[in-house]
């Protein structure tokens, strides 16, 4: 088992300051890959990451909800080109750095979504996507 970033995820990051192994990197490029993943293969499964997360979008794998019912005003992240994820999010993250998603949603209150869909793109970005890549450090702190 190992933790699950969602499409909750609007890349803050701060998980990565607290993860003690440092399992969990950026996806790069953003418009392909929205989210920050973590390596199921490191992942110690200690859940310092949990608590960090501003958007409440990092589970254990066993508790990704397959009915999260959102309070409205979330935002859900996909890759670029995903239909229904048209609008642009602009933020800031924790390190003050400005944070643009061009392919989010805003969930309405009420409105209930599958997060579960999200545990195979984790998967998928340290198997057939770009995993660990040199310089994250550099972009995760710069």
């Amino acid at each position: 088992m190992t933790h699950i970033i969602t499409s909750l995820c609007l890349r803050d990051g701060g998980c990565v300051d607290v993860c003690p192994v440092e399992c969990i990197v950026p996806g790069n490029p953003q418009d392909k890959y929205p989210w920050y993943y973590i390596d199921p293969d490191t992942c110690i499964d200690c859940g310092a990451c949990i608590p960090e997360c501003p958007y409440e979008a990092i589970f254990t794998e066993d508790e990704t909800p397959d009915a999260f019912e959102a309070s409205g005003g979330e935002y859900q992240s996909m890759p670029a080109g995903t239909p229904g994820f048209d609008t642009a999010y602009e933020g800031e993250n924790h390190h003050g750095q400005e944070v643009k998603l061009s392919s989010t949603k805003v969930l309405e209150a009420g409105e209930v979504v599958d997060l579960t869909a999200d545990i195979q793109p984790n998967y998928d970005f340290f198997t057939s996507g770009p995993g660990y890549w040199d310089g994250w450090m550099d972009y995760v702190n710069p």
